[in-house]
Formats: structure tokens, sequence, C-alpha cells
């Protein structure tokens, strides 16, 4: 079970340099650096699978929920945060989707139901509590700005939710199968199809041109690049597979609370500032509701014990 905890805490880190690396490439965009590091994943996925041990040895099903869950979780759920961001302005979107661990513990713990409801009550306050709190000093953009579009922002801060819900869930229960796959195979080809599924973002390309973007500017962008591709992507989607595999969901999905904490402490040392009351109370918050809900499964074991044996494939 530690492995699992250290595995997930190490994905919410990494996950969590996705908050400051598009400010970090600046003149670059976003959808640039995620291209580039989507690509990269694939073929990084493509050149390890040249060894036996990272082929993806699976049924032709597996293999096509694979492909198609690595290009739904990773490019449909960019697309869809990215575009809540642009319609609704970046505070509403950023509260609804950093709902996302919560809504897929909720869902999780109503399959699986690895632990009781009143043990997870006070974990799920804190939680929620300080994803509010932290966001409370965020400037919300002028209405001018954002026009009669926040609604679309709202649909579009939602999907990202169901996404990642439907994302975890599929990937929880392919990997807790009798003929489960390994995780490195698993990963490999999930980088695959997050690969493809970027090629959807070249007419989003807003490469700057060289006298806009100097040598400096394409050096940091390829540091980014190789930093969040190899790191962020599939270093951070291996851990989150042997997460997956060694804990009940409901406990995997809370770890990745621990995204929005790195998120904010890697802003904070980019912006070379303290963190402020409500950003630190609410981070504090966080974490406290991610302890609790790891000491609430470490303190039932037998619960623990019958969701390995019964639904998680030996390794």
């Amino acid at each position: 079970m530690l492995i699992g905890i250290l595995a997930g805490l190490t994905t919410g880190a990494l996950w969590g340099l996705a908050f400051v690396s598009p400010r970090a490439v600046a003149p670059f965009s976003a959808w640039d650096l995620t291209l580039a590091r989507y690509v990269l994943f694939g073929l990084t996925s493509a050149v390890l699978m040249i060894l036996p041990r990272f082929r993806p040895v699976m049924s032709r099903r597996q293999l096509v929920l694979g492909f198609l869950l690595g290009g739904f979780g990773n490019v449909g759920y960019f697309l869809s945060a990215a575009y809540a961001v642009q319609f609704a302005g970046a505070v509403l979107p950023l509260l609804i989707i950093g709902t996302s661990p919560v809504v897929l513990s909720l869902i999780a713990n109503l399959r699986e139901k690895a632990v009781s409801w009143r043990a997870l009550l006070l974990p799920f306050a804190l939680v929620l509590g300080g994803i509010l709190t932290a966001h409370a000093g965020m400037p919300e953009p002028a209405q001018s700005t954002l026009g009669d579009r926040t609604w679309l922002g709202v649909l579009a801060a939602l999907s990202a939710v169901g996404i990642w819900v439907v994302y975890g869930l599929g990937n929880s229960q392919i990997l807790r199968a009798p003929d489960a796959p390994d995780v490195l195979g698993w990963t490999g080809l999930q980088g695959l199809g997050a690969a493809a599924g970027a090629l959807i973002l070249i007419p989003l390309l807003g490469l700057p041109n060289p006298e806009v973007a100097s040598d400096a500017d394409m050096q940091r962008f390829t540091a980014w690049v190789l930093v969040t591709s190899f790191l962020g992507c599939w270093f951070a989607t291996l851990c989150w597979m042997v997460a997956s595999n060694r804990l009940p969901m409901v406990l995997t999905a809370l770890l990745i609370v621990a995204e929005t904490g790195f998120g904010l402490l890697y802003g904070l040392i980019f912006e070379q500032r303290l963190p402020t009351t409500p950003e630190a109370i609410g981070i504090a918050m966080q974490l406290s509701g991610v302890i609790l809900a790891i000491l609430s499964f470490t303190r039932r074991p037998a619960a623990i014990e019958t969701i390995a044996i019964g639904e998680i494939a030996p390794r």
C-alpha cells in the first residue's frame, strides 16, 4: 500500500507541472507545448517498445481501449479545460475542475464500498473547502471580457470533470481485472493514444516567428517539452497506473489532490513570492484531507486486503 500511496503522490507532483509550464514557455502557447509533449510522449513510448518489457502484450479489446483512453483522457481533458478557461475565465472553471478527484472518489466508493462514508466525510469536506479557500483570492476577469459565453465555459469545465471520471474508472477497472495488462505496456499504449489524439491540436498551433522567439526562448521551450513529456506524461502516467493497480480508486483519486498543492507551489516559485493567506490555508486544508483519507484506509487493513485479493490482479 505504501508503494501505491507514494506513486499517487508522485503523480500529483508531476501533473502539477501543468500549472506553471504554459507560463514558462512564452511566447509559445499552451497549445504548442501540449502538442509537442504529447507527441514526444508517444515517441518515447514507441521507442521503449523496442524492449520486450515495454511492449503491450494484451488482448485486442485491451489494445483498443488503452489507445482510446490515452487520447480521450489526455487530449480530451486538456481541450475541455482550456476552452473552459477561455470562455469563463480562470476562477470558476478551476473551481469546477478542481472537484474532479472528489467526484471520482465519491463514485468509486459507491462502486467499491472500500471505506465507510462517515470516515470520508471530513476528508471530503477539507479537500473541497481547501479548493474553495485557495482560489478565493484569485481575481475574476471582467464580465465584459467573458461576454455571454460563460455558460459555455461551465459546460466545458463539467465536460473536463466527466472525462476525468470516465478515464479514472475505466482505467481502474481494466487494471483490476483478472487479466490486467502489465503497467509498463499499458502506459506505453496510452502514450501512443495521446500522441495520435494530439494531432487534432495542429490547427490551433501559434508558433511564433523567429523575430518574436529568440534562441533562449526556443531552448526554454525545448527544455519544458522534455520535462513535461518524460516526467509529466510518461513517468507520471506510469505512477498513476501503479497507484491505480495497488490502491482502491477512492484513495487513488484523493491522492491526486496533491496536484493542486504542487501546482500552487511551482507557481509561487515561478512568481518568486510567498503564498497569500487564502492560498496557504487552502493548501493546508487539502493536505489535511488527504492525510485523513490515507489514515482512514490504513486503519482498515481487512477492507484493503479484501479489495486487493478480489479485484487487483497479482503482480
